[in-house]
């Protein structure tokens, strides 16, 4: 009986090792699609959005229209595919938000994000780092369409 319960247990083992390395295969179609490097990762730009210095200069109202094209201008960089991450952080602190950037440059990520209204009317300021990240970063807004019940 204890030989049966180990030979069990050997068995599914072994499975479970098999799955496990099916599950960890290189896909080198996918590595392309990504743009990943040997090691999976790439080169992204973060941008640091901070509350700019002209917060008060704004009325409730125009604050909401700014946060308006601000949203629909987060959907158009994802959409093109240069965005790939973005979110508010929580509370009332002076740093607001990250961007994630599928970009070669700091020049083009900061050519994207002076196109947000919050930026160009000084609610928001930025900060931009190179970063060196997992290219299945690429794969997030195709994974969050699937998830997400209603668009932002």
């Amino acid at each position: 009986m204890k030989n049966l319960i180990l030979l069990f247990s050997l068995i599914l083992f072994c499975n479970q090792l098999s799955f496990a390395q099916t599950q960890s295969e290189y896909d080198p179609k996918m590595a392309e699609e990504v743009g990943a490097d040997a090691y999976g990762i790439k080169k992204y730009v973060i941008a640091f959005l901070y509350r700019g210095d002209k917060v008060a200069d704004y009325s409730t109202e125009e604050k909401a229209k700014l946060q308006e094209g601000h949203m629909a201008n987060i959907n158009r960089m994802a959409e093109e595919g240069k965005l790939v991450m973005a979110g508010p952080f929580f509370g009332n602190e002076e740093l607001r938000g990250l961007y994630f950037f599928a970009v070669e440059s700091i020049e083009e990520a900061k050519a994207l994000t002076e196109s947000d209204p919050s930026i160009q009317a000084g609610v928001l300021k930025m900060d931009l780092k190179e970063w060196y990240g997992s290219a299945a970063l690429m794969l997030m807004n195709e994974m969050h369409m699937k998830v997400a019940k209603e668009k932002i």
